[in-house]
């Protein structure tokens, strides 16, 4: 940890910051610039026993002892292939959370996950929110976009915009943002609110983006079949945003 960093990437989960913006932290670190990838949700769950739902994910992702530990160390090789830094925040997953009064399972459903955030978690944004007050100095700031409406996204969003404002950059949640219909959804075509600013990739640098994503091996299954799927949709996706995305809310004088 420094105590400046050129860039700072809000990640909800531990594959989040690799899979949206690889490129562009390559790119960064390979400049010579300092980055931090900071992953909000990468805390250990809470004790057995674990939602039915919970239990499909580790069997999906064939982890079955200190789940969160394993990925994490997958986060870290990831970050050491595109040159960042990492920070590890304390937070479950949200397939992990409890209510704080009855204990009972808040997300356990994908309908669950992809909907509103449960009530019960405004305490949750709004400690998030005072701990990013805590981050290293910084030049530009990076948060999810929140394209694919996973509530851990739209919780760091939250948190991020109450504590800093106007001085966010928004990356594509990938692999939300390529559905159809997604980042529509969050910015809809035309809205001049929204500027978007692409920085073209080299082949190099898509190379490491998809290095960095190979990385998180528990999660290939979820999104890829298999090595060579991962690569020509990052290639895919890469080909039709023209590198990679991000968006600022345009300045109103």
């Amino acid at each position: 940890m420094h105590s400046y960093y050129d860039a700072i990437y809000l990640s909800p989960h531990l594959d989040d910051a690799a899979y949206s913006c690889g490129g562009r932290i390559f790119t960064q670190t390979a400049a010579g610039r300092s980055v931090l990838v900071v992953t909000i949700m990468a805390g250990d769950p809470p004790a057995e026993p674990l939602s039915d739902y919970a239990r499909l994910h580790h069997e999906r992702w064939q982890l079955v002892a200190d789940t969160a530990a394993q990925r994490r160390a997958e986060d870290v090789a990831a970050c050491r292939i595109l040159g960042a830094d990492y920070l590890h925040w304390q937070v479950p997953d949200c397939i992990y959370r409890l209510h704080p009064e009855t204990g009972e399972p808040l997300y356990v459903t994908r309908d669950d996950i992809f909907g509103a955030i449960h009530p019960a978690e405004w305490p949750l944004q709004e400690r998030l929110s005072q701990q990013m007050a805590g981050l290293p100095d910084h030049g530009r700031i990076f948060s999810p976009l929140a394209a694919g409406h996973h509530v851990d996204h739209q919780l760091v969003r939250a948190a991020a915009e109450r504590r800093l404002g106007t001085d966010l950059l928004y990356y594509e949640d990938y692999p939300y943002a390529y559905l159809p219909g997604a980042l529509a959804a969050v910015i809809p075509p035309g809205n001049d609110e929204w500027q978007a600013e692409v920085l073209p990739l080299a082949e190099a640098t898509i190379q490491a983006r998809i290095d960095a994503i190979a990385a998180f091996a528990s999660q290939l299954s979820t999104f890829f079949n298999g090595r060579t799927d991962l690569e020509k949709q990052i290639k895919d996706y890469v080909h039709q945003v023209g590198g990679e995305r991000v968006w600022r809310r345009r300045s109103r004088v």
